[in-house]
């Protein structure tokens, strides 16, 4: 809902949000302009009185004096017949320069409250504004949930360009356009009185004394009232003995016999104008203007925000495929609920709805954020699809499903299919997709068909789930679906090295330049993006529609992309990769894997892996520029033949980059393995876990397993498990 809120809104509103926020930061240079042209004066010994007495003498038929929030000091006048408006200095109650209202800024302030209408423009502002409200507060959400929550709000972002832009100015933007919007939101509502009203101009007095000609400096009032706190002051009408002077100050307003001085009445502002005052203050940043700046630039992020959040909608809305136009939930008896990060799991929800339909089903699909069992009131079957993100987590367009399932108190009288997405090399392989199928047993809710899933987009895998879902339904059903291919980049090898020939197991590092985008590409997100070590790099394989994955052992900041690759007996991949010559290119894409990488912060960090399982893990070295304590442990065969990174590793530990290097070779007279590494060194592999540290674990899963146990039997005499760690984000692994 979240979600939908932040986009509608963005998209109905977007002429209007424009509108408001380029004129509101035109508006919000005014105050700091008057500031500077006002003259450089100092208020505190000078008294209204005075003030008022020295700007009569130079203008007799003066009839107001108003000073601004920037000083300014202003007297309106009549001379020979014409009225006037002079800028005054306080010094000499001369004028300084004649004044005229700017018709640009009486344009901009129309424009900007009114859209140039009356009443009806001012209701579509205050629209306009209730819009950013809604905008920036579920934007601040979102960003929150994608950066991992408030205390990553700061976090480094990645992505497409016009991904990071539109992250980075709504972090530096939210704040301001909360502030800009809520007042306005607030000063709409008092303007149309459905706010409370509060009466702060005292009663007109019915008894003066009838004489005129008092002179301002003889007046007590006036005299105890410093010109810091003037706003306006209004002489009584020329020959007419009915009428007084009227003062307004920053503490109230009140009445003064034009001929004793005697102050007639006088009311104090209650706390509700003062809440009025300080909300115009706070929205215009009259008496303010250096908040006022700052308020106009963050402001001036809306239009940024609105041209990159357009592009990112339009990215977004052509990489999810077109669903055939499917039935009412009230009406389907088939309901298809798609839990889906990257967009590619509504493919196979559109393959899914075709062939159902095809067999004569009336078929709803939805995203799984909006399951509402209450409105499948002809369902006989309920198909969940649901791929995992990062590790276990739902993805984007699953957000609250489990919540709703767990809040359920009878489950659904349709029975449930579960379809797992995700790639087998990950530990949390369909993860929440399995957590799906565990809440809804524990619910009691009845299962079509046993719970399967796709490895990395697998044909097959879902040709054969739905062939069995075929049979549960008492029909055939066959699902040929053909995964949306990534788009992939060409790269281009610009040098390898090359280990490992000796004891046939041959090694590659290969580096590849990275590909050169427009500017335009960027912002539409199909340029290469940023990437950090521990990322993935997804190679197409000539022959092949299927992508193998590789941990990059660089980052965008390094300036190539750089990957280790052991050549496989029968690889497809692995033998390509490894017969390149330099100036050769392959396809490739990206894949993030934020799981995957050191935290952000200074504790000590444990590296583990073994063979080209090091690639990451010396990408995070390489990076270390801030000599953060990194342990490696190193797991090879044997020192002259595949000692990757042999060059580079004592450097790094001379520069501070690494803190310990230990090298394990399996395949030497007295073997060991980096867990015996581990065992050895069980006190200060204690000692840095209890301080914090972080460990992360790259290679195959057997070597994964071991370091596991050896993990298990440290930190079991401290009270510790690997499984703690894991649960606080302080172990990870990449395995395969």
């Amino acid at each position: 809902m979240l979600r939908a809120l932040h986009k509608y809104a963005g998209l109905l509103a977007t002429v209007l949000i424009l509108i408001l926020a380029l004129s509101g930061t035109a508006l919000s240079i005014i105050p700091a302009w008057e500031k500077l042209q006002t003259p450089v004066q100092s208020e505190s010994d000078l008294n209204v009185a005075e003030l008022a007495a020295r700007i009569a003498a130079n203008y007799p038929a003066v009839e107001q004096i108003k000073r601004a929030p920037s000083s300014r000091i202003t007297a309106y006048y009549f001379a020979g017949g014409e009225p006037g408006s002079v800028l005054i200095d306080p010094a000499t109650g001369k004028g300084i320069a004649n004044y005229e209202p700017s018709p640009t800024v009486q344009w901009l302030t129309s424009l900007h409250r009114s859209l140039l209408l009356d009443d009806a423009g001012r209701l579509t502002a205050a629209a306009g504004a209730l819009a950013m409200l809604a905008l920036s507060i579920s934007g601040l959400f979102l960003l929150a949930r994608r950066m991992g929550g408030w205390r990553q709000f700061f976090a480094r972002t990645r992505g497409p360009l016009a991904g990071r832009l539109h992250v980075e100015i709504g972090r530096f933007s939210a704040a301001g356009l909360i502030l800009a919007s809520s007042t306005a939101v607030f000063m709409a509502l008092n303007t149309f009185e459905v706010l409370p009203q509060e009466n702060t101009t005292p009663p007109f007095p019915t008894e003066v004394s009838g004489e005129m000609g008092v002179s301002p400096n003889a007046i007590p009032v006036l005299a105890e009232i410093p010109v810091s706190q003037l706003r306006e002051l209004t002489f009584p009408y020329a020959n007419d003995p009915s009428d007084v002077f009227t003062i307004r100050t920053d503490h109230g307003e009140g009445y003064i016999d034009q001929g004793t001085g005697e102050l007639l009445a006088w009311q104090a502002p209650g706390s509700w104008q003062q809440l009025n005052e300080t909300i115009y203050m706070l929205h215009t940043g009259r008496g303010a203007w250096a908040l006022g700046l700052v308020l106009g630039l963050m402001v001036a992020g809306a239009p940024v925000l609105i041209f990159s959040g357009a592009i990112l909608w339009w990215a977004a809305r052509r990489s999810r495929p077109r669903l055939p136009r499917g039935a009412a939930p009230s009406k389907a008896d088939t309901v298809i609920l798609v839990g889906s990060e990257g967009g590619s799991t509504w493919g196979f929800a559109g393959t899914t709805q075709t062939a159902l339909m095809a067999a004569g089903h009336s078929v709803h699909v939805a995203p799984m954020s909006r399951f509402t069992p209450a409105k499948y009131t002809q369902a006989k079957q309920i198909i969940v699809l649901a791929a995992t993100y990062g590790d276990g987590t739902a993805p984007a367009s699953a957000k609250g499903f489990l919540e709703r399932l767990a809040a359920l108190e009878t489950p659904p009288s349709a029975r449930l299919a579960v379809l797992g997405f995700g790639d087998s090399q990950f530990p949390a392989y369909c993860a929440f997709a399995r957590e799906v199928v565990r809440q809804a047993s524990e619910n009691g809710w009845e299962l079509l068909v046993p719970f399967a899933s796709v490895n990395r987009q697998s044909p097959q895998d879902f040709a054969s789930w739905g062939r069995t879902l075929g049979l549960a339904l008492g029909h055939k059903l066959e699902l040929a679906h053909e995964p949306a291919q990534p788009r992939t980049h060409r790269l281009t090898l610009v040098s390898r090295r090359d280990y490992g020939q000796e004891v046939q197991a041959p090694t590659s590092i290969l580096r590849f330049a990275i590909p050169r985008t427009s500017l335009i590409a960027r912002l539409g997100g199909r340029s290469w993006r940023q990437f950090e070590a521990g990322d993935l790099l997804g190679v197409l394989p000539k022959g092949s529609n299927v992508a193998r994955l590789y941990s990059l052992a660089s980052g965008s900041r390094d300036g190539f992309i750089e990957i280790c690759v052991k050549k496989h007996a029968h690889g497809l991949c692995s033998s390509q990769l490894t017969d390149l010559a330099v100036g050769d290119t392959i396809e490739a894409f990206q894949r993030p894997n934020p799981h995957f990488r050191p935290a952000n912060s200074q504790k000590p960090v444990i590296l583990i892996g073994a063979g080209t399982g090091v690639g990451p893990l010396v990408g995070f070295a390489r990076a270390n520029t801030r000599q953060r304590p990194m342990h490696l442990y190193f797991g090879i065969r044997h020192t002259k033949s595949d000692l990757f990174y042999g060059e580079e590793l004592p450097k790094w530990k001379d520069e501070g980059r690494l803190s310990a290097v230990n090298i394990a070779c399996s395949r030497v007279d007295e073997r060991t393995y980096v867990q015996d590494l581990l065992r050895r060194d069980a006190a200060m592999i204690g000692d840095l876990i209890e301080e914090g540290a972080q460990i992360l674990v790259c290679g195959g899963r057997e070597m994964a397993a071991g370091v596991a146990g050896a993990l298990q039997d440290i930190l079991a005499p401290r009270g510790l498990c690997p499984a703690q760690l894991k649960g606080q984000g302080r172990y990870a692994e990449d395995v395969y």
